[in-house]
């Protein structure tokens, strides 16, 4: 046999072998294969049907990044410590950064905001070093506190080495039920009022426990968020 009745032969078989899985897999049921893949690993779909998708399986966040919407009549916010002596501390409040690394508003050791409940707004903030800083700073601070304020605080680094006795009662008059506690490299975040009636139900604090922390020679970062009443 000549080579070209050899490939003429070899074409045959080919288209024969074509005609019988087309008789024998109809194109319906090329489609129903496909149809039952598509079922069970996803379509694809187009990007913009990809973005929906995520969208709307995306967990919903509210002011200051939390999972529920405070009422009408409250401030949402949002503490976190700094991590080590690396990352700095966050205070949120009603769905504004207040301080932060980003804003280059923030230092080693209590980190404060002071907030006028009533409206809402900022009054002051400030930084105090803990650790080499001068505590009459803090202490003058905390004193021009005014009625009707709320006290937002956030350590880093080092909160408690020139904490005295005096600013740990200033800051028990302000619902602390934490801070005769706080220590050296200790995290602690905090949320107080002038005048408050009880002890206040914002606040962590965690112990640099060398057993036990997350960071070299420091404990892991707090974060802790909620809901302030506008009337205290």
């Amino acid at each position: 046999m000549r080579p070209r009745d050899i490939i003429q032969l070899v074409m045959v078989l080919t288209a024969i072998l074509v005609m019988v899985y087309i008789a024998t897999n109809p194109p319906h049921n090329a489609w129903k294969r496909a149809q039952k893949i598509r079922d069970i690993f996803g379509s694809v779909g187009s990007k913009k049907d990809q973005l929906m998708a995520r969208e709307s399986t995306a967990a919903i966040l509210y002011k200051c990044g939390l999972p529920k919407k405070c009422p009408v009549n409250q401030f949402a916010f949002l503490i976190r410590s700094g991590a080590a002596n690396v990352i700095g501390p966050k205070i949120c409040f009603d769905g504004q950064v207040i301080m932060s690394s980003v804003k280059n508003n923030i230092g080693s050791g209590l980190n404060i905001a002071l907030i006028n409940v009533a409206t809402g707004k900022v009054e002051k903030i400030g930084d105090f070093n803990m650790y080499s800083g001068d505590v009459k700073e803090l202490l003058k601070f905390m004193k021009d506190i005014k009625p009707g304020t709320v006290v937002l605080v956030a350590s880093y680094d080092e909160p408690a080495t020139k904490m005295t006795d005096e600013l740990r009662a200033m800051f028990v008059s302000l619902g602390s039920s934490m801070i005769k506690s706080v220590g050296f490299r200790d995290g602690w975040v905090f949320a107080g009022a002038v005048g408050i009636k009880q002890k206040t139900p914002f606040e962590r604090h965690i112990k640099n426990d060398k057993a036990k922390n997350v960071y070299d020679g420091w404990p892991e970062m707090l974060e802790m968020g909620g809901c302030i009443p506008r009337r205290l």
